[in-house]
């Protein structure tokens, strides 16, 4: 059995990139990082 090891993420070197607007997200450079989700559903409704 192995054991994946994961590195901080203050270790990890980033490539450097420009940045890139889509609609009005930026991404690439030293913008934060998005996410986008394809949920039609509610999120809250857990049952």
């Amino acid at each position: 059995m192995s054991i994946n090891h994961v590195r901080p993420w203050r270790t990890i070197e980033r490539r450097s990139s420009r940045q890139i607007k889509v609609g009005n997200v930026a991404i690439g450079g030293d913008a934060p990082i998005s996410v986008q989700t394809m949920t039609n559903t509610d999120t809250t409704d857990v049952k």
